[in-house]
């Protein structure tokens, strides 16, 4: 496949993209981002060492499903800032999330694939169709919107 239509980005070139830094930076690496179809795909590896796990289910840790939601946002900021270079000057706003769904709990330890596409734009507003998924499970997904500011 040709540069423009799959790439893969390190998390160097996440940060690049994303005004997030931790611990609000939920995207760990980018394995896909195909421009021709209008899809990305992220990673998100989930440590027993991240902060939330201190105080969420203390001794029965599971990810909080807003900070899943966030990383899903996250993956369709990254494509659009990568597809549209002339928005990196933006800041898009997490605006809301639509079909809402969490469907299994994560675990430290789980790998989160983050998918985002159907890409829509009206005006200022962006609407992505995202899926969040452990290995083939599903785990949660959501319509997310953003504002750009």
């Amino acid at each position: 496949m040709s540069e423009e239509k799959k790439k893969a980005l390190g998390i160097k070139e996440i940060m690049e993209l994303l005004p997030h830094r931790y611990p609000f930076l939920l995207v760990d690496r980018v394995e896909e981002i195909n421009l021709e179809e209008g899809y990305i795909v992220a990673i998100k590896n989930v440590s027993v060492n991240e902060p939330y796990f201190q105080g969420h289910f203390p001794g029965h840790p599971i990810m909080p499903g807003v900070l899943i939601l966030e990383a899903m946002a996250q993956t369709g900021g990254i494509y659009l800032l990568y597809a549209f270079p002339e928005y990196r000057d933006r800041i898009f706003v997490f605006a809301g999330a639509e079909k809402v769904k969490f469907r299994a709990p994560v675990y430290p330890g789980d790998t989160i694939r983050l998918e985002a596409r159907n890409f829509r734009r009206k005006g200022h507003i962006v609407k992505a169709s995202t899926v969040a998924k452990v290995g083939d499970k599903v785990v949660a997904e959501a319509e997310v919107i953003a504002a750009m500011t």
